[in-house]
């Protein structure tokens, strides 16, 4: 399975308020104590993988299945 990749996140003024962004576009905006705990996270761990966790851009459990597909085979 592929690590994510092209997440980056901006902490924005004093109220830290946390915008995530994959690609150069805006996926999701954290405020308050969801901000501050995806902050507590993100130094903890895998940058990426925590923004993809947070963004709900995660394995979606149908990898495996998907990959087995007639359309999704190399020729």
């Amino acid at each position: 399975m592929p690590q994510p990749h092209g997440f980056t996140y901006e902490q924005r003024g004093p109220a830290g308020t946390v915008l995530i962004s994959h690609r150069g576009r805006p996926v999701t905006t954290l405020r308050d104590g969801r901000a501050q705990r995806f902050l507590q996270e993100v130094s903890a761990g895998d940058e990426q993988l925590v923004m993809a966790r947070w963004t709900g851009n995660y394995k979606r459990g149908n990898e495996r299945t998907a990959r087995a597909h007639p359309r999704n085979r190399e020729r």
